[in-house]
Order: C-alpha cells, then sequence, then structure tokens
C-alpha cells in the first residue's frame, strides 16, 4: 500500500490558511504540482500514492479531473493575491495517462485562475509506452514545455526486476517523437543499484541515456521500501539485499560519465547541462518556496504553512463534490522546523547553503567537514557549505553534523 501520511492538525473545512501565510504569499516564488494517482500497473519498488484501475473504487478518470478543477477554485479563493505560477509539474503516478485534452483543460485552469509565467517551466512525467507522438504532439500544443521520462534502465534484466512495462527501444521512440514535436527539454530518470544489476549494467544504462541527449537527468539509488513487492521478495530470499557500496561505485560512475557528456550536478541526484536546464519546480522544493498541491495525497507548503490531501481519489473527489476543501491535515512549521529544513535541502545544492544559517556547533562541525574532504574548502572560505563529491556521496551524515545541537 502507499505510503502514509503524517498527522498534523485539523485542516479547516473551507482550506483558509493562517492570516500570516496568506500576507506572505508573492514574497517568494509560487509553484503547482499536479498528482496524477493513475498507474496501469504497479511497480514492485514503488510507494507512492498510486493506483491501478482496481483500486480506484468507481472513481473515472473524469470524475478525477473535474475534482482537480475544483480544488484550482477553491486555491484561487484561498490565494486571491498570488503571483503568477513560475512553474507546472504534473507527477504521478502516470500523467500521461490522462488524454491530452484533460491535462490541458487543468493548466488552462491554472492559467486562468493565478496566471502562468511567460517563461514558466510545464512539465509532464511520462512512461514510455504511456506516450505516442500524437500525444505529444498534443501536450506540447497544450502548453507543456517539457517531459520527463521514466527510463530507469536499459537493461531488460533490470526492468524486469523493478516490473518495468518498456522496453530499452521503446525509450529511444519515445525521445525521438518528443524531439520530433517540438520539446526542447526532454529529462530522464534512472534508478541504480537494482538487486541484480552489475556495474557494467549500470554503464550501459548511462551510455544509452547519454546516447538520447537529454538536457536534464536524474539518477537515484533504488532505496526498498517496507511494504513494497520488492520488500517482500528480498525478505524471502528471491533477489540479494541492496548493496550500499556498490550503489555509491554507481554513483560516481554516473556522476564521472554526466560530467564527461557534460551534464553538471546541481542538487546531489540531478545533472543538467546548463543553469537554464535545471528543473526550475524541484527547485522551488529544495529552496523553500511556495506551492499548492492538487490531487490525491499531494502536499503543499505556503508561507510556512505546510498541508496534505487526503490520498484516496474516492475520498477525495467526494470531498470536493460537497465543498469541503480536500486537505486532511496540516502543520505551521516553526522557527527550528523551518532551519532544520533549509539545512537539510539546500545543502544538497552545488549553490550550497549560506553559512551564516548555522549555528555556532554548526559551523564547528562544518570546519570539522572540510578537514575531512566532505565540504569543498574554496567555498567554506567564501562563506558556502557545498558538498565535494565525497561529501555527495555521505550527504546525511553531513547534514547530521550540521544539525548537531538541534
Amino acid at each position: 500500500m502507499p505510503s502514509a501520511l503524517p498527522d498534523g492538525e485539523p485542516a479547516p473545512a473551507d482550506g483558509r490558511l493562517p492570516d500570516d501565510a496568506v500576507k506572505g504569499v508573492g514574497e517568494r516564488p509560487f509553484a503547482a504540482y499536479v498528482h496524477v494517482p493513475f498507474c496501469a500497473a504497479r511497480c514492485g519498488y514503488c510507494d507512492f500514492n498510486t493506483y491501478t484501475a482496481g483500486e480506484l473504487q468507481g472513481v473515472s478518470q473524469q470524475q478525477y479531473v473535474g475534482a482537480v478543477l475544483a480544488e484550482v477554485e477553491l486555491a484561487r479563493h484561498v490565494l486571491p493575491h498570488a503571483p503568477p505560477l513560475a512553474s507546472v509539474f504534473f507527477g504521478g503516478g502516470t500523467p500521461t495517462l490522462l488524454a491530452p485534452g484533460d491535462q490541458a483543460l487543468i493548466l488552462h485552469a491554472l492559467t486562468q485562475s493565478f496566471g502562468v509565467k511567460e517563461d514558466a517551466e510545464v512539465t509532464t512525467e511520462a512512461n514510455p509506452e504511456s506516450v505516442t507522438a500524437d500525444s505529444l504532439r498534443a501536450l506540447r500544443a497544450s502548453g507543456i514545455n517539457r517531459v520527463s521520462f521514466g527510463m530507469q534502465s536499459a537493461v531488460p534484466s533490470v526492468l524486469a526486476t523493478l516490473d518495468r512495462a518498456h522496453t530499452p527501444g521503446r525509450v529511444v521512440e519515445a525521445v525521438r517523437d518528443a524531439r520530433a514535436v517540438g520539446f526542447e527539454r526532454v529529462s530522464l530518470d534512472l534508478i541504480y543499484g537494482t538487486p541484480g544489476e552489475t556495474l557494467d549494467d549500470w554503464r550501459a544504462t548511462l551510455d544509452a541515456a547519454l546516447a538520447l541527449e537529454p538536457d536534464h537527468l536524474s539518477a537515484y539509488s533504488l532505496i526498498v521500501e517496507p511494504g513494497t513487492a520488492l520488500a517482500r521478495r528480498i525478505a524471502r530470499g528471491e533477489l540479494a539485499q541492496v548493496d550500499d557500496d556498490l550503489q555509491a561505485d554507481m554513483y560516481q560512475a554516473a556522476d564521472e560519465a554526466l560530467s564527461a557528456a557534460g551534464l553538471r550536478w546541481y542538487e546531489v541526484s540531478n545533472w543538467a547541462g546548463t543553469p537554464e536546464q535545471r528543473c526550475a519546480h524541484n527547485l522551488s522544493y529544495w529552496r523553500g518556496d511556495d506551492w499548492w498541491g492538487f490531487g490525491p495525497g499531494a502536499h503543499s507548503h505556503v508561507s510556512g504553512v505546510r498541508w496534505w490531501n487526503v490520498k484516496h481519489p474516492r475520498a477525495y473527489a467526494d470531498r470536493l463534490a460537497a465543498g469541503i476543501s480536500p486537505a486532511r491535515a496540516r502543520e505551521v512549521l516553526d522557527g527550528t522546523t523551518r532551519q532544520v529544513e533549509r539545512v537539510l535541502l539546500e545543502v544538497r545544492l552545488s549553490e550550497g547553503l549560506d553559512a551564516g544559517q548555522l549555528s555556532g556547533a554548526g559551523r564547528g562541525e562544518a570546519e570539522l567537514l572540510v578537514g575531512e574532504g566532505l565540504l569543498e574548502a574554496n567555498a567554506w572560505a567564501s562563506g558556502r557549505v557545498v558538498l565535494t563529491g565525497r561529501g555527495r556521496l555521505l550527504a546525511d551524515l553531513v547534514v547530521r553534523r550540521l544539525l548537531v545541537d538541534v
């Protein structure tokens, strides 16, 4: 089953936010995330809030679209003076299981309610097998200007272990079609460290991905989430445990190959050709900007208030049909929590963290981390906290030490 949501405090039925939060809108960029929870089949490693046809309890995709449009209207009333959207991101799930016209309807509603900046990044995630040349053409015509394909691997045995439906050749076709219909920005998502995957397998995947000339690439180490089919297979001994040392070698291989191809890391798991080709939407998360998350289980953040929607599409649609906010609960972040999250997220960026954000004890730990080769000495001398290549491998450890007295 999908992962659980935190408890939080009750969210108002009308969706209203504290006055201070509303007054703070516009001080930071504002973005929209649209969660599309549909999947043709559940991948064995996935614990995202997604549902196959048999798990929807009678909710149709059209009902889902209507519910999202109702939440957009709710958001417009809650934030009547929000600035134009700096980015829009359709994630999932598999957003491209919706008809292109449905994504266009949602994007049009967002545009009418908030406005979308002229240079805004508008992304849809897609599985290679969930698009055609015609559907990609329609998506591009609707105003979506960036597509992110879930490639994951170029090795058939690895794709099979991950329960991915596409073949390596289908990724090539999907990227070709996307370029042909006018998508200048194409990103690929990869996963490394799958049980049974060798370093040579991973290098073959990197070579295949780079041959497609993406302007952006994400590479994530496989995390075995409790309760997933993959976790059960490993527990039964059908698959080997994930090898942490091999994953570290794979990360280094990725960084070397991507750097040699002209892609530079800008976040621990993300590389881009130029600063303009970085994922602006994800940067808004890492920098603590404001965003409204639409859809079942989606999370939002505005001026230090974070809330999350009910998870199941049935409950989500029912609440909005009754004129009730779909928010299940929320939390108002205190100063300490916001500071901890700022360190946790910004230190993962190539631009790093302002050293002034650290406590005295944290600065002392940073000095030690520089000496241990985990933080860049030149950046530290300039007042920034920036991970070295080795530091990126141990980013969680670095963060714990920087927050030693929190």
